[in-house]
């Protein structure tokens, strides 16, 4: 099985984070980070399954330079290769512009099963795991809770609001993992000395086809950024008699009820 894990460097997400003051995005230079952490439980996952039925992970991902730091981690977990597509051209991308490279990388090497995170913890959009399934014209199985393949088919509990459903599917496929889907190993020192000598490409867009990806053509430019105005001071409802009416009546303009 031919397992590929998406993985991103992040902002250390225990920090406040801080934006550009010329470009509005999110300050990434000079700044503590670290691995997405719900990247690390879709490294456990890809390592599980490939330890339970033979096969190889290779992690993939894009971002500066220093995003090496993310995929030297999942190699030191026990991922086999990382790619890194790191690229001045594609700074600033939208959501979309993501999925297509790292569509681009996996389909370059092949695969049998994508594993990302359900979402990135500094960007939120959500719909990168969708996209690439798209962008490889295969099943997108999201939110699982926990991954099983017996060989044939693929078998995730997918959670929702009221529990989990339970979706099959046949690979080749992509699956987004929730946060707490597992517990992550930790890299042993024999791990983090055995990452150096692991397989790295180091791909740019022009590598992967794909031209003036970023920037100007990524679908969305942010023009300014405003602090959130200040939660206005709520109303206090002493119990005097007619506390019950009071909340009633609130209740009523805000169109609760």
């Amino acid at each position: 099985m031919k397992v590929v894990v998406c993985v991103k460097q992040i902002p250390d997400p225990n920090t406040t984070g801080q934006l550009e003051p010329s470009t509005h995005f999110l300050k990434r230079d000079g700044v503590e980070a670290v691995m997405d952490p719900g990247d690390e439980s879709g490294v456990e996952a890809g390592l599980q399954l490939v330890e339970k039925h033979g096969g190889d992970v290779t992690v993939v991902s894009m971002g500066p330079e220093r995003g090496l730091d993310a995929v030297r981690k999942a190699l030191a977990m026990g991922a086999g290769k990382g790619v890194l597509i790191s690229d001045d051209a594609l700074r600033g991308s939208d959501a979309l512009t993501t999925a297509k490279v790292l569509a681009a990388a996996i389909k370059k090497d092949g695969f049998d099963l994508v594993i990302t995170a359900t979402e990135s913890t500094d960007g939120y959009t959500g719909i990168v795991p969708q996209a690439i399934a798209e962008l490889l014209d295969v099943p997108a199985v999201t939110f699982a809770k926990s991954v099983e393949y017996d060989g044939a088919t693929l078998k995730v509990q997918r959670q929702t609001e009221a529990g989990y459903d339970v979706v099959e599917a046949q690979l080749p496929a992509v699956v987004s993992v929730t946060a707490g889907a597992n517990e992550p190993r930790y890299p042993s020192l024999k791990g983090i000395m055995g990452a150096k000598s692991k397989p790295m490409d180091r791909l740019t867009a022009a590598d992967l086809g794909i031209g003036d990806a970023g920037g100007a053509t990524a679908g969305q430019t942010i023009t300014a950024v405003e602090p959130a105005p200040e939660r206005a001071a709520g109303e206090i409802v002493k119990d005097e008699g007619e506390a019950a009416k009071r909340i009633a009546e609130f209740l009523v303009e805000k169109k609760v009820i």
